[in-house]
């Protein structure tokens, strides 16, 4: 087989036995990107010379039998707005296309300590704002089961790289579901891990209360391999958890008898493609065969949290860009004045979706409205936390689906910005009350993946990524890979 087509467990264990080399790994990455990326379009820039002087290092430290984590030589990515020192972080915006970060983010030490290979940085949403990709100053970034739809968004371009064995791992940020929308479309892996657990620290902010950088990958076992990786307290980050991070590889077990399973009512919402919604309902079963007890729930606030989330955060996101005006870094208008300078800017330098965000939190902040619009949508992300805090005293895990659709064609939606922001109803309340969530591949439509979403407790990471490994290892769905992986 392939090298491109085999997990970060898979490669680490020909590595430490010496089938292959770490150089040998990443230039057969490299190879299916000359191969694929052209169709896939995942990413925004390469780092070519700097992987495989990473992938030489670890072959030097086998050679010598030191002890290498295990990451160590394994190929991956990071979504482009994530610091890497000495490469470009465009946020895939004009704004930004030629900055060049002076440090690392929090994550990209982590990973460099962890003797991970970076092959590339991956395509997104302009400043993650999207449900599709589309919004990219610079490409549409296409699925790998049919490349005439979407990848889902914000975080497309590393779901793309995965599903297309352009990457084994990938890092995104999820704001409302920009890990776990691209993750079930691209029928990959990926985990949105509660707010605070992973450091925000060079991550390039959209909405600072909601945003958390989480994996993307092949299956749970490398999503837990990547969790260790990264996750932990990071004085650099005032949001930061300060708890002991467990080994999560240790949660990855096949046993949940007795696991209570809480079915929320409210997010299987009209207009959910009936195929979908059957797939949930199957892995419902699934689970249930496996030992897991279930119980339908009620969370009476979800029908606000998609309006609330979007009052949060683009109220949020104005803030945050109001730094880009042309002064100190990033693209600069030519103007007769800071004012008119500072527009030029903006003008040139932000997409129709950043600057429809940004207008719509500046209303909501505005003198009269901000008692009327902001503070009453922080008055009901608390309410929203309420259900889950509830939910949670008699379930320990909630299961729903992610997407009331499987991914939809390129260009469908790219017009109707509610059409779109609709895809994101079953994604936002997790991140309005910061709790982690995993999806997986759970079934098809035709060719097209349809994802399962797992929640949990705060910091209840391990008994998601129990109740995902216990559900995958029932099932061939992570092994099947995308037309473009070679099926």
């Amino acid at each position: 087989m392939e090298l491109y087509k085999l997990t970060a467990h898979e490669l680490q264990q020909k590595l430490q036995t010496k089938e292959v080399t770490a150089v040998e790994v990443a230039e057969a990455v490299y190879n299916r990107i000359d191969a694929v990326e052209n169709k896939v379009q995942a990413f925004i820039s390469l780092t070519k010379d700097r992987a495989l002087e990473q992938a030489r290092r670890v072959d030097e430290k086998i050679k010598t039998n030191t002890a290498l984590s295990p990451l160590a030589g394994i190929p991956g990515a990071l979504k482009d707005n994530i610091c890497v020192q000495g490469t470009k972080t465009t946020c895939a915006s004009q704004i930004l296309e030629n900055f060049v970060p002076p440090y690392d983010a929090t994550v990209t030490e982590k990973l460099v300590d962890a003797d991970t290979v970076v092959v590339g940085k991956a395509n997104m949403d302009e400043f993650a704002m999207g449900s599709s990709t589309e919004n990219s100053a610079f490409k549409v970034s296409r699925n790998p089961w049919d490349t005439d739809t979407v990848p889902g968004g914000s975080s497309g371009g590393s779901a793309a790289a995965v599903a297309s064995g352009e990457a084994i791992w990938a890092l995104g940020s999820d704001t409302g579901g920009s890990i776990r929308l691209p993750a079930a479309y691209c029928g990959v892996v990926g985990l949105k891990p509660t707010y605070g657990r992973v450091s925000r620290y060079g991550l390039v902010a959209y909405a600072s209360s909601l945003d958390q950088i989480g994996p993307i990958t092949r299956d749970v076992t490398d999503c837990a391999l990547v969790m260790n990786a990264i996750a932990g307290y990071d004085h650099r980050d005032s949001t930061s958890i300060n708890t002991p991070v467990p080994d999560y590889t240790k949660s990855l077990v096949k046993d949940i008898g007795g696991l209570k399973i809480g079915l929320p009512k409210e997010y299987f919402v009209a207009g959910m493609d009936p195929e979908v919604e059957k797939a949930v309902y199957a892995a419902i079963e699934q689970l249930k065969a496996l030992g897991a007890d279930y119980k339908e729930v009620s969370m009476p606030h979800t029908e606000y949290a998609l309006a609330t989330y979007y009052m949060v955060a683009t109220a949020e996101a104005s803030s945050n860009l109001s730094r880009y005006v042309g002064v100190g870094f990033g693209h600069r208008g030519q103007g007769d004045d800071l004012i008119s300078m500072a527009t030029k800017t903006r003008t040139e330098g932000f997409g129709d979706e950043v600057r429809r965000r940004i207008m719509l939190g500046n209303y909501a902040l505005s003198s009269g409205y901000y008692d009327a619009y902001y503070l009453k949508a922080l008055k009901v992300r608390t309410l929203i936390k309420r259900d889950f805090d509830k939910a949670f005293e008699d379930v320990d895990v909630l299961v729903a689906p992610i997407a009331p659709t499987t991914a939809f064609k390129i260009g469908e939606k790219v017009n109707d910005p509610l059409a779109m922001y609709l895809q994101d109803v079953c994604t936002v309340p997790v991140n309005l009350a910061g709790v982690p969530a995993i999806s997986l591949p759970c079934g098809f439509k035709g060719h097209l993946p349809i994802g399962l979403q797992i929640i949990g407790k705060p910091l209840g990471e391990t008994t998601v990524l129990q109740a995902a490994y216990a559900f995958e290892q029932s099932n061939d769905y992570h092994k099947r890979l995308a037309p473009l992986g070679g099926e």
